[in-house]
């Protein structure tokens, strides 16, 4: 704008110089005209003020420095990440998938999951049931004590089959504190009617098994074999006497079940002087001794008997009850059946008598089997 002045005000000055040109002709004419002329233009150039910038200048940009942002922190609860429940299927502990169920059959299912999160998982956390078939099961349930990251916990939950045929799946999840649920899980099952019940006839044998007289003995205290001899008490040098008996059971079919078992000594036994009272009840326990010898003597108070004789009365029934039916089970799928007959109590009652049994042939073990 100031330069425009300026110019304006130039061409005034030219247009009054022109002007002087008309003043009369004449050198003293010219001169004055020429002295007036460059008077005006001094004036003006005098009377006009140096221009100058009123713009304020810019200042100088200075080096922006780049400051970082300060970590954003959510002072609020923060919602769960997805790293933090987070629950892996392990295994069916029990009814594996397809498990064939009768209609309205309870049962339990059991799931094993590990927590390969980063939470905890803690009492207030629960399986709860998601869709599919229900199964008559909770709608939720809490979970027992703490599981941390990288334990594994083995969830139950009683269900009971649906009363129609059919393949049903129910699922379930894990349900947190806050009510948020992750990972899944599911049960399935077929429910198909019982087979039609048949007549099954099983067939029982009822045996006698081999007394084995040749290898079967007695066992002195004082290590003492006599292997043609079969007797329990004491001796007239006042030593303890135990008897070996053995008895074949190979003819019983590996895998059969005994239903009953009873064994009769008196049927070849002789009861010498009275043992039952000077050295108490006459006991039998299983022993596979195999061949008679003197390691097989053992001291008094022996437990673990199968049968108990405590007077002559009882040596004239057959002895039988559960104990002595297990006992025989236990030996069934092998070839013998052995036992060993001791006083339990007393190795001797130190008169210098025979106080014993004497078990002669026929010594009856009786047996009752189903194939």
């Amino acid at each position: 704008m100031n330069k425009k002045k300026r110019l304006f005000n130039l061409l005034i000055i030219a247009a009054l110089f022109l002007g002087a040109c008309n003043l009369p002709s004449g050198s003293q004419g010219e001169e004055l005209s020429m002295t007036a002329a460059a008077q005006t233009v001094e004036a003006l150039l005098s009377a006009t003020p140096a221009v100058t910038s009123t713009d304020t200048p810019l200042p100088v940009p200075t080096t922006l420095t780049s400051t970082p942002l300060p970590d954003s922190t959510n002072t609020s609860a923060a919602p769960a990440t997805s790293t933090c429940n987070v629950a892996q299927f392990i295994a069916d502990i029990t009814i594996p998938d397809g498990t064939v169920m009768t209609p309205g059959q309870a049962f339990t299912k059991t799931w094993r999951l590990k927590n390969i999160g980063t939470c905890a998982w803690t009492p207030s956390y629960a399986i709860a049931f998601s869709d599919g078939n229900a199964m008559s099961g909770p709608p939720s349930q809490a979970l027992v004590g703490n599981v941390n990251p990288g334990q594994t916990i083995d969830i139950s939950v009683n269900l009971t089959a649906p009363v129609s045929t059919g393949n049903y799946t129910g699922n379930w999840k894990l349900r947190d504190g806050s009510g948020v649920l992750f990972g899944k899980f599911y049960v399935q099952i077929k429910v198909q009617n019982p087979p039609t019940a048949t007549n099954t006839v099983v067939s029982s044998h009822t045996v006698n098994l081999t007394y084995m007289a040749g290898e079967s003995g007695l066992v002195l205290s004082d290590g003492s074999v006599n292997p043609l001899t079969v007797a329990a008490g004491d001796s007239l040098g006042n030593l303890g006497v135990e008897a070996f008996l053995s008895f074949d059971i190979s003819g019983v079919p590996s895998g059969s079940t005994i239903q009953a078992a009873s064994l009769l000594l008196k049927g070849g036994s002789q009861v010498r002087a009275d043992p039952f009272v000077t050295l108490g009840c006459l006991r039998a326990y299983v022993q596979n001794y195999g061949v008679v010898d003197a390691s097989d003597f053992v001291p008094v108070g022996a437990v673990s008997a199968i049968t108990r004789w405590c007077n002559t009365g009882e040596l004239e029934a057959p002895y039988s009850d559960s104990g002595f039916t297990s006992a025989i089970q236990s030996a069934v799928g092998s070839s013998r059946f052995q036992i060993r007959l001791q006083f339990k109590d007393t190795l001797t009652d130190g008169d210098g008598n025979i106080d014993d049994v004497l078990i002669l042939a026929p010594v009856t073990l009786a047996i009752t089997y189903s194939p």
